[in-house]
């Protein structure tokens, strides 16, 4: 996530949220929540919203610094697994949950069991919280239309990137914009050209994969076996972009020598800033001319 400022935002194990300025490599924390930040929106204002895995939907206030919770449960029910937010430009904030199931510290026994428990929220600006959608594959990273028409969302166990319309006389409706991709997207990043870059962790796997049509208590055995046998990410680094038509716009991938299992993604002025939740750095690269 990229700020007002152009510095790069990002979360870390163990609840820091870290500032880095791209210029000269400078790291500021500009918040701390106890939990584990994921997804990050700056707004407008100075103030930035935080996904937090464990303690649901914050706010960091932009002149006292203080944390406020908005959001850490819905129809009662404690978030479990707060993923990624974006704000609109009217104060509606869309923001997924990626499982009901499993916490971030067992995220694979959903990709494992394939649930299909992610949701994908509307809070209003007067704070009421709306489900938009319920079903999803492990609802992840988010990207608002720069027009508003709609919300695209990763389902990252789905292989797929959703649309949900807010706009015209489809509002409403939930379809797929980008289906049977190649790996698992985690982060979506608007890019300054109007694209949606997509972080793809790793490549699909093929035991997943054969066992997708099975019943979840077969995919759970994967649990059984001893973890060296157990589905793992494949060290690639790997984005994409897409049109809002649904249309492959970039496809960059190379070898993960260096930095890997690529989760989040900003691109600005074709400058791209990849994040990982296995790495301690940032990487950034340029787009091919």
């Amino acid at each position: 996530m990229i700020d007002g400022e152009g510095r790069i935002l990002t979360g870390i194990e163990g609840g820091p949220v870290l500032a880095v300025d791209p210029s000269d490599g400078q790291v500021v924390q500009i918040a701390f929540t106890g939990g584990r930040p994921l997804g990050l929106h700056a707004g407008a204002d100075g103030s930035v919203l935080i996904c937090d895995a464990e303690r649901g939907l914050l706010r960091l206030d932009p002149i006292y610094k203080g944390l406020e919770v908005l959001v850490d449960k819905v129809d009662g029910e404690p978030l479990r697994f707060t993923s990624n937010v974006v704000e609109g430009p009217d104060g509606s904030i869309y923001f997924t949950e990626s499982s009901r199931r499993y916490p971030l510290s067992r995220y694979m026994g959903d990709i494992y069991e394939h649930s299909g428990t992610g949701r994908l929220f509307r809070r209003h600006p007067d704070g009421a919280v709306e489900t938009l959608v319920d079903g999803l594959q492990f609802a992840n990273g988010l990207v608002l239309a720069p027009d508003g028409s709609c919300v695209v969302v990763a389902e990252t166990a789905g292989y797929r990137l959703s649309r949900y319309r807010l706009t015209g006389p489809e509002a409403g409706r939930h379809d797929v914009l980008v289906d049977n991709l190649p790996g698992f997207p985690d982060n979506l990043g608007l890019g300054s050209d109007g694209s949606i870059w997509a972080a793809l962790v790793s490549p699909r796997n093929p035991l997943l994969d054969s066992l997708l049509p099975r019943p979840g208590w077969v995919r759970q055995l994967l649990w059984t076996i001893p973890a060296r046998l157990q589905p793992a990410p494949a060290r690639t680094v790997w984005v994409q972009a897409f049109d809002f038509d649904g249309n492959l716009v970039h496809d960059l991938q190379c070898e993960g020598d260096n930095f890997a299992q690529v989760t989040g993604v900003a691109e600005q002025d074709g400058t791209l800033y990849l994040g990982s939740l296995s790495e301690a750095a940032i990487a950034v690269t340029r787009l091919p001319e």
